[in-house]
């Protein structure tokens, strides 16, 4: 063999021990790919909606759409503590879960009802803590009728309108039997499709899921009893199911948080600027 040869036939054995180094590197812990966390804590909606405290379903997709543009995220984990939210924020969420390229797995810790599992209902996994609330399917409208208050007090509430139902949900008059039946189908139409849809995002029977709804809470150990989750456990277990789904054997972890103190405060604020509408019905309506 020649000067040349020799100089290339050593090229060649660098190169392939050099590549069996990598390789036993990356085998004994060297990361292969990241699993983001993002929490959901809080009720799902775009503004207060009544509940203490809330998160945007927009901030939330906003994180899942960067986790998704990040090369070296291989899969999700959305961290839900969530007593439910408003209908169309529940359904955004779910959406985005949904449209998610990367697998996500829901770990539900205190609580994953209502709205919250509805959205949880769309991931590849879910995880659910054993003393988790998990469940609640079901839709309420909270209505109030104060007349008898403002009588007591001495209060003339009215409003000047122009449609019949204008004023419908006001708090200063009971609703009419004509008014109730109307509300009411919208309320049975939105609880047959939150059944529909967790029977079709977790591959079960209408039928099956319908004797599960009702409003019914189950703790994490019943939810998977009832197969309304896939596993109990805590976080950790729930980043490890996220990796496995991706394929990762050697991982690391990162946090994406939605935005909070001030921004989230102005953002709050702005929201409430609009026009107004009738007898604040929807804005209670809740999942």
């Amino acid at each position: 063999m020649d000067r040349n040869g020799k100089i290339v036939a050593g090229l060649i054995v660098a190169l392939s021990i050099a590549g069996l180094v990598m390789s036993i590197s990356g085998l004994m812990g060297g990361p292969e790919g990241t699993v983001a966390i993002i929490p959901v804590h809080g009720a799902i909606a775009y503004d207060s909606a009544g509940f203490s405290d809330t998160v945007s379903p927009d901030d939330i997709k906003n994180l899942i759409e960067e986790a998704n543009s990040d090369p070296s995220v291989k899969a999700i984990v959305l961290d839900i503590n969530s007593p439910g939210g408003t209908p169309v924020a529940s359904e955004e969420l779910m959406e985005a879960i949904k449209k998610s390229e990367k697998p996500v797995v829901s770990w539900i810790s205190d609580s994953g009802t209502s709205g919250a599992y509805l959205a949880a209902s769309a991931s590849d996994r879910i995880v659910a803590s054993p003393s988790a609330w998990v469940g609640s399917i079901g839709v309420i409208l909270d209505l109030t009728d104060l007349s008898e208050m403002y009588r007591q007090m001495g209060i003339n509430k009215y409003a000047i309108k122009a449609g019949e139902y204008k004023d419908m949900g006001a708090d200063y008059r009971m609703i009419t039997d004509e008014e109730r039946q109307m509300l009411q189908s919208m309320v049975n139409e939105e609880y047959d499709y939150f059944i529909r849809t967790v029977a079709t995002n977790r591959n079960l029977s209408v039928s099956y899921v319908r004797g599960l709804a009702e409003g019914r809470i189950f703790t994490g150990r019943q939810a998977l009893k009832n197969r309304l989750v896939d596993y109990t456990g805590g976080k950790d277990y729930a980043v490890d199911v996220a990796a496995k789904i991706a394929g990762l054997r050697n991982y690391d972890t990162v946090t994406l948080e939605p935005p909070g103190g001030f921004v989230k405060i102005l953002s709050g604020m702005l929201s409430k600027l609009g026009f107004g509408g009738s007898a604040n019905t929807t804005e209670h309506l809740k999942i």
